[in-house]
């Protein structure tokens, strides 16, 4: 049968439901298609989708996010096409549409990573798996808030996502709201990712400076670095993962972030 979906742009698509043949262009979400079962629907991924990792060696490749295989994605004729606004190409992503029922997220903070999970469960089907994980998620969240407050946890923090420039996560980012719902605070006031230099850092005389490991794989050596620069602040390597992937691996980021608080 045929059903019909309004995407978190607006679009309004029309799908063989539930569908059968997914191509997923936006690593967390696919992860997040995975955990819900649909192990053989998604026939296409980026080579960025790599969990969980036996599942990406399976499964067809059509490029990055950002540079995606035009061609190999109209090879697999998919029946869905599942994207999000911030990851994918505007371009890429209207030429597809031409041809494909293109579905596009908008996430900028967690209780959006719900609505997500909650509409992608009902797109493709699997609505008491996806409302599974948001409790967990929901639950998770909760105590962690809670507990920041336990704690004391009131910090002013940088989440540096890329070097040569320098660039942060600034306000309006689905990292600006994870850094808020553990106690942090943003020093940044610019939206989305502003470019810096360790000067104007120094400026903000920030207590915590987190160094990500993606989209910039931020290693050691960065902090000694750094640390040299801003001698007042704790430099500290963080998982991207946990801080930016908006699907299923938010169950997981809780664990990580109870742990987490400890250390800052």
């Amino acid at each position: 049968m045929q059903k019909s979906f309004t995407d978190q742009l607006g679009h309004n698509i029309t799908i063989n439901y539930p569908p059968k043949r997914i191509v997923s262009i936006v690593p967390s979400q696919t992860e997040l298609l995975f955990d819900l079962g649909l192990d053989d629907e998604v026939i296409g991924i980026t080579k960025f989708c790599i969990h969980p990792i036996k599942k990406f060696a399976a499964k067809t490749k059509v490029g990055g996010t950002k540079k995606l295989l035009i061609e190999k994605i109209r090879d697999l004729q998919p029946d869905l096409i599942i994207g999000n606004k911030e990851e994918n190409t505007q371009h890429e992503v209207e030429l597809l549409m031409q041809e494909f029922p293109v579905w596009m997220s908008d996430i900028s903070n967690l209780e959006e990573a719900m609505t997500t999970i909650a509409q992608i469960g009902e797109l493709v089907d699997r609505q008491p798996e996806a409302a599974y994980l948001n409790h967990l998620i929901n639950a998770g969240f909760t105590d962690l808030q809670t507990l920041a407050l336990t704690k004391g946890i009131d910090k002013t923090v940088a989440y540096l996502i890329w070097k040569d420039p320098y660039m942060v996560a600034g306000r309006n980012t689905f990292i600006d709201d994870i850094l808020r719902k553990i106690g942090l605070t943003n020093v940044v006031k610019h939206s989305r990712y502003p470019e810096i230099d360790i000067e104007q850092l120094k400026t903000t005389n920030c207590e915590l400076v987190f160094l990500s490991s993606e989209p910039y794989p931020f290693k050691q050596k960065h902090i000694e670095d750094i640390q040299a620069k801003l001698p007042n602040a704790k430099i500290m390597l963080v998982d991207g993962e946990m801080f930016s992937w908006y699907g299923s691996r938010l169950v997981k980021a809780v664990q990580y972030f109870f742990e987490f608080q400890d250390k800052i």
